[in-house]
């Protein structure tokens, strides 16, 4: 569990946090002829052999590496300024699961190569690290499906935004619940007494109202969900 818990840790930093947004849009514009591309999978390489710091790892690493390469290469062929959104989780997704099929392939037990980071504290520092950076780009993302600059523009609904609200909304109430904790739903229903349609004062702004809304509870959402896994992995 420790390797494992070290190569996703090594994954977001590379991902996320040693990937400046401009490698990004060098990547967008030349494809593979991008230096960042190389550039950005060599940090992957030598994240995971830091983290790993073993040289009978190098399988799991290279495995790791060129996969990484290999994905990122299709999605940058492949991806239309419409596709972005959809090619970023497929992206994601196969990255993960490479990484899940590496680690079952090459490694047959867990060894403690440090009691440094024990699995407690990596696993506190990948969901720290995940609710900062990461759930941001996810959520830009997410609202790509959405042009922002008309959120002001008319007074119709954004589509499917209440089916979208409702979900979270009642996830979340679940959520509260069994950690019996109806403090929080209280605070639910006061949010969103607050943002409530009935109170705006111009009807152009119920679209910006429901992009609020979205983004607040998708927060709270994600936040609890990786606060639930950091405790049942423990």
């Amino acid at each position: 569990m420790t390797i494992l818990i070290k190569i996703i840790l090594a994954h977001i930093l590379g991902e996320f946090f040693l990937q400046p947004q401009h490698w990004v849009d060098e990547k967008e514009r030349k494809k593979i002829k991008s230096s960042k591309l190389y550039l950005h999978v060599a940090i992957h390489f030598a994240l995971l052999a830091i983290f790993l710091w073993d040289i009978s790892f190098w399988p799991l690493i290279v495995t790791i590496g060129v996969s990484h390469f290999a994905i990122d290469a299709v999605k940058l062929i492949f991806q239309k300024e419409k596709t972005k959104r959809l090619w970023f989780f497929v992206d994601q997704s196969l990255h993960i699961l490479c990484i899940l099929m590496a680690y079952i392939i090459y490694t047959d037990n867990d060894f403690d190569f440090t009691n440094v980071f024990t699995p407690n504290l990596l696993l506190l520092i990948i969901c720290v690290l995940f609710l900062t950076q990461p759930v941001s780009i996810i959520m830009k993302t997410i609202f790509l499906k959405w042009n922002i600059k008309a959120l002001t523009e008319g007074n119709e609904s954004l589509k499917d935004a209440g089916k979208y609200i409702g979900i979270l909304e009642r996830i979340l109430v679940f959520v509260f619940v069994v950690l019996d904790h109806w403090e929080a739903v209280g605070f639910l229903i006061t949010a969103k007494s607050v943002f409530r349609f009935g109170d705006l004062k111009e009807s152009k702004h119920r679209k910006l109202t429901e992009y609020i809304l979205i983004g607040t509870l998708i927060s709270f959402g994600v936040a609890i969900f990786i606060g639930l896994l950091f405790k049942f992995l423990q």
